[in-house]
């Protein structure tokens, strides 16, 4: 009979534990999904009611969650919905490209703290590049006032091959033997993850974005160079060794232009902004008609976004530079759709900013180049997220990481005795 006590004892305490553990997963569905009623997570988590409410009684209690209102009732008494508190818990963003960084400090609905600083960072060829950006860091981290015990995490999206796993860049940003992610560690006292900055913007659309709800999908980040987020049975996609997605180097044109990598006729070598942006200049220095002509001597950041500005106006020059470069990423789109056969795919990153004149051009190329049963049944939609999705995925990417042990370190856990079990 004692034996018996004892072993209903030990599966109610483990049932308890169990119930517990998923604190921080609902910490994640709610900050994902906004708001969610005790009767969702009920039925994502298949727990009872009770419990679900004396997990949620316990978050209110540690000021991590909030009531959030009222649902819609098809009758009788109105449900309460429940999310994460603005002010639970902050992360730091960080999304990098080969020439520039921005940084900002997110609450937990994703409203910047901070005012978002903007660092001019040349990547390549940079040995100082690493210090300046954990200077950046610091600084932001310093001006927000907010205590680093609430900072749950940093989020770090950069171009080259990042491994995820390792904590490492094999592309940029090289601290020797050292982690990158143990080395900025070090430097702020914040819980560091890095990631590809097109697997964060796919993040961002699959989480916030056009790719939402969606189980397979691609997300074009159309930057400096052209990246690519594969969202594959509704998971971020990185291959064997975390480096899937380097579709700007499909090799689509014999004997075309060099790229940065070293080989000949890559996407990104002949279609990339930073293409489209040193097309702009050689055209000017030739004479060709256009509203750039002020800007010849500008740095490429700011030819870039007089490009953008002078579609509103028809420049036709700028018109057709886009288009030739919306065509060509459409070839390429078409061996995509061939290999992955995507439900949809988004057009993302700081080049939606021109999608609309792009996307006739892409279109026709996959018309010419892509098999009609499959391009018929593949979306084509331009993000509303834009140039907003590579901070809104680096933030993503540490509530991914969030789990219960680290939510500890954060929040002592009040006790769950006496907790239902089913």
């Amino acid at each position: 009979m004692f034996g018996k006590q004892v072993v209903l004892l030990m599966e109610d305490w483990y049932k308890q534990i169990k119930s517990s553990k998923i604190r921080s997963d609902i910490l994640k569905q709610l900050y994902f999904r906004k708001s969610l009623l005790h009767t969702d997570l009920s039925l994502i988590y298949d727990r009872s009611i009770p419990v679900i409410n004396k997990i949620i009684n316990q978050l209110i209690k540690e000021g991590l969650v909030a009531e959030f209102g009222y649902a819609a009732s098809s009758g009788g008494r109105r449900p309460q919905q429940y999310a994460v508190k603005a002010d639970a818990m902050y992360t730091v963003a960080v999304a990098m490209d080969q020439f520039s960084t921005r940084i900002v400090m997110m609450d937990m609905h994703n409203n910047p703290v901070t005012k978002i600083e903007t660092l001019e960072l040349r990547l390549n060829d940079n040995p100082a590049a690493l210090n300046l950006l954990v200077t950046a860091i610091n600084n932001c981290i310093g001006q927000s006032g907010i205590p680093k015990e609430k900072i749950l995490g940093m989020g770090i999206g950069m171009p080259g091959f990042v491994s995820v796993s390792e904590g490492v860049n094999y592309s940029y940003l090289d601290t020797g033997i050292q982690k990158l992610t143990d080395y900025i560690y070090t430097a702020t006292s914040v819980p560091v993850y890095i990631a590809n900055d097109s697997s964060l913007v796919a993040l961002a659309e699959q989480k916030f974005g056009a790719a939402q709800s969606k189980h397979q999908a691609m997300v074009i980040n159309l930057g400096w160079g052209i990246g690519l987020g594969m969202i594959v049975n509704g998971e971020i996609f990185r291959g064997n060794d975390g480096f899937a997605g380097e579709f700007s180097h499909i090799p689509l044109f014999e004997d075309g232009a060099l790229c940065l990598c070293g080989k000949q006729g890559c996407l990104e070598a002949e279609a990339s902004m930073l293409v489209v942006t040193k097309k702009a200049i050689e055209g000017i220095k030739q004479g060709k008609l256009t509203s750039l002509q002020s800007f010849v001597n500008e740095p490429l950041q700011v030819i870039a976004n007089a490009i953008f500005e002078a579609i509103a106006i028809g420049d036709q020059y700028v018109v057709d530079l886009l288009s030739d470069a919306g065509y060509k990423i459409g070839k390429a789109l078409a061996i995509l759709i061939h290999i992955m056969n995507p439900k949809v795919i988004v057009l993302s990153g700081l080049g939606t900013r021109a999608g609309k004149i792009m996307l006739a051009p892409i279109q026709q190329a996959l018309n010419k180049y892509c098999i009609p049963r499959l391009a018929d049944k593949t979306e084509l939609l331009i993000s509303t997220l834009g140039f907003d999705a590579g901070l809104l995925g680096a933030t993503a990417l540490v509530m991914e990481n969030l789990n219960d042990d680290i939510l500890n370190k954060h929040f002592k856990q009040q006790p769950m005795d006496k907790m239902p079990t089913k």
